[in-house]
């Protein structure tokens, strides 16, 4: 498969894992990345001395391509972008803060840089910031998200639809035919959280794992849609049903406790970060098969669609 986000990442497949806080360590990102997509390391967790020994890792795990995020509500490094250009690597996503604040930066170190946007406004912000592309992430998807959600079906090819720039589809996407939309509707890649998190390679405890494969389509919520603080869509559990109708007065304070959940397994503890697609997931499968028959898939769907309603030129 070859398209301007190959050709940008220098990778084989256009699917991208999500930057997790936590998750998104040496240990599944570099097997992304060696199963042809593009690994991620995270900085959302804040832990920039952690952070700098799994990219020490990644170096000895893949000779492949991979890319680091810059969450910028959560790193209080005044050197990251010096940090992140240090690495080696050549890709870099933004998100949670202003495109204009590292951009012009990063880029000027000779860095690829997208903006994560979840909304018409803030894609236009970004282009307008100079960023070489844009991760559109639709409200289905898991994590902090914005307050005035809007599905991906209506996001991305309204993105699209005004700006000619590679475009990765977040939120919904868990296979080759949820691929195959992104692309019908615009994108040019994919990007992967909760299918990553439910991954054999995910550092996660099972317990978390055991909550993707048990949750149906409704089995997400939607958190503090009116503040203070960010918004946030996560698996339901008693806690966060609890916060659905009633929630804390400091969101980010319940994540005090996280490490208790993603490794100790107490899915109480905290808040388990889930998309959607937790309901279209009932299988723990390594991430080379989850990468190689998602784009089987996408090849079969993209060939069965063509066949059924194809039009031969007169």
């Amino acid at each position: 498969m070859k398209n301007r986000i190959t050709d940008l990442l220098g990778v084989k497949y256009p699917i991208v894992q999500a930057p997790m806080g936590w998750i998104a360590r040496a240990q599944l990102a570099s097997a992304v990345s060696n199963a042809g997509g593009l690994g991620i390391i995270e900085t959302s967790s804040g832990q920039l001395d952690e952070v700098r020994e799994e990219v020490g890792k990644m170096r000895t795990l893949t000779d492949k391509p991979w890319g680091i995020n810059v969450a910028q509500a959560f790193v209080r490094d005044p050197d990251i972008v010096s940090f992140v250009a240090d690495q080696g690597v050549r890709f870099v996503t933004t998100s949670a803060g202003d495109p204009n604040r590292y951009c012009e930066a990063l880029k000027s170190k000779g860095l690829t840089v997208f903006h994560v946007v979840p909304s018409l406004a803030a894609a236009t912000k970004a282009i307008e910031a100079g960023v070489d592309g844009l991760v559109v992430e639709g409200g289905e998807g898991g994590g902090f998200k914005n307050s005035r959600d809007v599905a991906t079906m209506v996001l991305l090819p309204l993105v699209c639809s005004k700006f000619d720039v590679p475009v990765i589809a977040a939120g919904g996407i868990t296979d080759g035919r949820t691929m195959a939309a992104a692309f019908a509707l615009g994108a040019e890649g994919v990007q992967m959280g909760t299918r990553m998190v439910s991954a054999a390679e995910s550092p996660v405890h099972q317990n978390w794992k055991d909550a993707i494969l048990a949750a149906k389509e409704t089995d997400t919520v939607f958190l503090n849609r009116f503040g203070p603080g960010p918004a946030l869509r996560a698996l339901r559990t008693e806690k966060t049903t609890e916060y659905e109708k009633t929630p804390p007065e400091a969101i980010m304070g319940e994540f005090r406790n996280a490490l208790d959940l993603y490794f100790g397994g107490d899915m109480e503890a905290s808040i388990a970060l889930s998309g959607q697609v937790a309901g279209r997931i009932d299988e723990v499968k390594p991430v080379a098969q989850i990468i190689a028959e998602t784009i089987a898939e996408f090849e079969e769907t993209v060939a069965a669609m063509s066949a059924k309603y194809g039009r031969v030129p007169a």
